[in-house]
């Protein structure tokens, strides 16, 4: 993959002061969008690198390019190849952006790889979105690390008292807030605006998983266009049949809408596109509990949470209880336009206003400081040999490494690669990638609707 460049990195930088060197590990486009922009965030005029772990969810270019953030160099690594790169003579600052047991694994490579070294980079992680399931799990997986960032005042008071009851160092929790908040401040509709009502439906990967109730949202939303005929129904995609994102979609809204007896009404499509331009022209955002919606909040859009389904654990959208955004279709199809509950929006770091601008300081003098020091610490995550015997292990296994963090000895991402066998395996790992896809999407499903019957 072609490095980018960004010729605005260091703009912002003090010309006496040399810029710092930002790495970003990143395994699914999602986390790339996170991971990037907050490196922007806490490390403004840094020099940013994007390392995008190899794997199932590795964002495509098409993807890369929706995400819209730059970066000054841009190649697919595996996790060897990430920690013999990552040592404070190259990196400054690492940001780990990556589903919790990828970030544990690395915590503990680099741990070992930097044994003994007299300087380290400053180790960053945290959550792409909302923390709505596997929060003990999620972030014991993450400390270790220097800083773990929390998306709002809600989620740093979770963080801590999780860490608090293990026994667990709290003190690497930040407060800051997701980094991709902005956008115009909403202005609401009027027939002067030039323009249709604008409803878009963001939809998730994984959220509903079922086929049936994906259809059922699908019908919905078409059905409001159709009860609406002077507005705009917009179903925001994620990704392209055959890509994925951080979560395997198995039944593409695509696909579903090809099979929709009576098919799209006019005023209903499908779109692609970085989702702050959607929302420009958004006048209602409807969602399961997409991240999308945190989004809108921010902007002052109305926005609904959908209870169609349930308020449920699974859907995620349980985290919206208090919101005042809780509603369904038909609610919708009545024309009403949900009011957030701006207490709840504060606690839940997407309040707009000058709070969002300073919401980064905190995180941002955290960072300069460690990485001003001479030397820092030893990487020592709450999971050892000794606290998770059990469970550790199998994490380091699954990215290559042995029980000590070390890659394991005889296999191929121990040790570089010549120029013919990297292109050997880059053919082969592209092929396997585009079978096991075909296999999740096409496969998988077939099986399990023959289980069923």
């Amino acid at each position: 993959m072609p490095p980018r460049t960004d010729p605005d990195s260091s703009e912002s930088q003090d010309p006496q002061e040399a810029p710092l060197r930002v790495a970003v590990l990143a395994d699914s486009d999602t986390r790339w969008k996170w991971g990037a922009l907050t490196a922007h965030r806490i490390a403004p005029g840094a020099r940013v690198d994007g390392l995008l772990l190899r794997g199932r969810a590795t964002p495509t270019v098409r993807q890369l390019d929706e995400v819209g953030v730059r970066a000054a160099g841009l190649r697919e690594v595996t996790a060897a190849e990430f920690l013999r790169a990552a040592d404070r003579g190259t990196y400054d600052v690492v940001v780990l952006s990556c589903v919790g047991g990828t970030v544990q694994a690395m915590l503990h490579g680099l741990a070992h790889e930097l044994n003994g070294a007299e300087r380290r980079p400053v180790t960053v992680t945290g959550y792409v979105g909302v923390v709505y399931e596997k929060l003990a799990d999620g972030l014991l997986l993450r400390h270790g690390a220097d800083v773990v960032l929390a998306n709002s005042t809600h989620d740093a008071e979770r963080f801590r008292a999780v860490y608090e009851g293990v026994g667990a160092d709290p003190g690497s929790v930040v407060e800051c807030a997701l980094p991709f908040l902005g956008g115009a401040p909403y202005v609401p509709w009027t027939e002067a605006a030039g323009r249709p009502r604008t409803v878009v439906f963001a939809v998730q990967p994984s959220v509903p998983a079922s086929r049936a109730d994906r259809e059922y949202l699908l019908r919905r939303a078409a059905g409001h266009a159709r009860a609406h005929p002077d507005r705009e129904v917009l179903v925001k995609l994620r990704s392209r049949p055959g890509e994925h994102t951080t979560h395997i979609e198995e039944q593409p809204y695509q696909k579903l809408a090809a099979r929709l007896p009576g098919g799209l009404p006019p005023n209903c499509r499908l779109v692609y596109g970085h989702m702050s331009e959607v929302l420009d022209r958004t006048d209602l955002l409807v969602t399961v509990s997409s991240t999308a919606a945190l989004e809108s909040l921010h902007r002052g859009i109305p926005t609904a949470v959908l209870t169609d389904l349930g308020v449920r654990e699974a859907l995620g959208n349980h985290h919206f209880l208090g919101s005042g955004c809780l509603t369904s279709w038909d609610r919708l199809d009545a024309g009403l336009l949900p009011e957030a509950d701006p207490a709840w929006t504060a606690r839940q770091g997407v309040a707009s206003g000058g709070s969002y601008e300073a919401a980064f300081d905190a995180a941002r003098a955290r960072v300069a400081a460690l990485a001003a020091r001479p030397a820092l610490p030893p990487v020592t995550p709450y999971y050892t040999l000794t606290t998770a015997p059990g469970y550790l292990p199998g994490i380091l296994a699954r990215h290559g490494l042995d029980p000590s963090g070390a890659p394991r000895p005889g296999t191929a991402a121990d040790r570089p690669a010549s120029g013919l066998r990297r292109a050997v395996r880059s053919a082969v790992r592209d092929a396997a990638r585009g079978a096991y896809r075909h296999g999740v999407q096409r496969v998988a499903p077939v099986i399990r609707r023959m289980g069923e019957l």
